[in-house]
């Protein structure tokens, strides 16, 4: 990755295509009509944009900055320019990643169509996850089992009823040996988060968008531009407003405990997807242009 390059904040553009691409491979029965599909790490958000006229001192700015990108060479912030403030009323800059199922050594689960998961009695795999957050199951044999759950019931320390992310219902499978819970992993399509002090409270709407941070430092650079699919639940645990938020992309990296992720105008990190960058301008100096970028993965 090159240089990161500022780009100008006004003016806004007139016009807008932003979209999300997903790498799925599909096999196409010629018999039966049947499609099995296969979905790749390959998912990223892409834009076209327009700026409105400009006269050579505003258009100036632009073309310094498109050209200061050196084509797809160096990156930029970027956020899809009709949503740049988002629609919840969360009051604070960031919010913190919180690993509320880390369950990291290899536990025996019971799986129930019914859709509960079930561990030992002596364990307490789901002792601090809360009706709402996202876990993660990996080892069972089964792909409906796996992958992302949200927690839509808790019994005890032990014992959970999730709504699958990626099936329907569970698939009845016992004493599943080799199996890990945990939250806020790679491929994660939910996050479990908590306000960044007791002070910062208010609701993640459907529809916003949150930029996953390089770290847990304030003011770290974006690593990846995500949306939230639904309004996210909403917990007060000791004063801390805490959230479990469904998410598309799926995660690219896994959060460590106390990552950030910025609610506050939240970016992606982009770069141009042309080496080549031009403008038009008329007789009285009225400019236009537009340019494509790409999310950095």
């Amino acid at each position: 990755m090159g240089k990161l390059v500022t780009m100008p904040t006004t003016p806004n553009f007139i016009q807008s295509n932003f979209r999300l691409v997903r790498t799925i491979g599909t096999v196409s029965s010629p018999y039966t009509g049947k499609i099995n599909t296969q979905e790749f790490d390959g998912v990223y958000w892409e834009a076209s944009v327009n700026l409105p006229p400009m006269r050579r001192d505003v258009a100036s700015q632009w073309q310094s900055f498109l050209l200061e990108c050196n084509g797809p060479v160096n990156t930029f912030k970027f956020a899809d320019p009709d949503a740049l403030v988002n629609q919840g009323t969360y009051n604070g800059t960031d919010l913190k990643a919180k690993n509320r199922a880390n369950q990291t050594s290899a536990i025996e689960l019971d799986f129930n169509a019914n859709n509960t998961i079930t561990a030992p009695s002596n364990t307490t795999p789901f002792a601090n996850v809360l009706v709402g957050d996202f876990i993660i199951v990996t080892g069972s044999t089964k792909p409906a089992n796996n992958g992302t759950h949200k927690i839509t019931a808790k019994a005890n320390s032990y014992t959970v009823t999730v709504a699958p992310e990626t099936a329907q219902t569970l698939v009845t499978e016992a004493d599943v040996t080799g199996c890990k819970i945990l939250s806020n992993q790679k491929g994660a399509t939910g996050l479990n988060l908590a306000s960044s002090s007791n002070s910062a409270t208010g609701t993640i709407k459907k529809g916003d968008y949150l930029q996953i941070t390089s770290s847990s430092t304030a003011g770290s650079n974006p690593v990846q531009y995500v949306m939230a699919t639904e309004d996210a639940t909403l917990n007060v645990i000791g004063g801390e407003d805490t959230y479990g938020v469904k998410i598309q992309p799926k995660l690219r990296t896994a959060l460590t405990q106390d990552h950030l992720v910025r609610f506050a105008s939240p970016k992606g990190m982009f770069r141009l997807t042309t080496k080549n960058v031009d403008w038009d301008a008329n007789n009285i100096s009225n400019y236009g242009m537009s340019f494509s970028c790409i999310e950095v993965v």
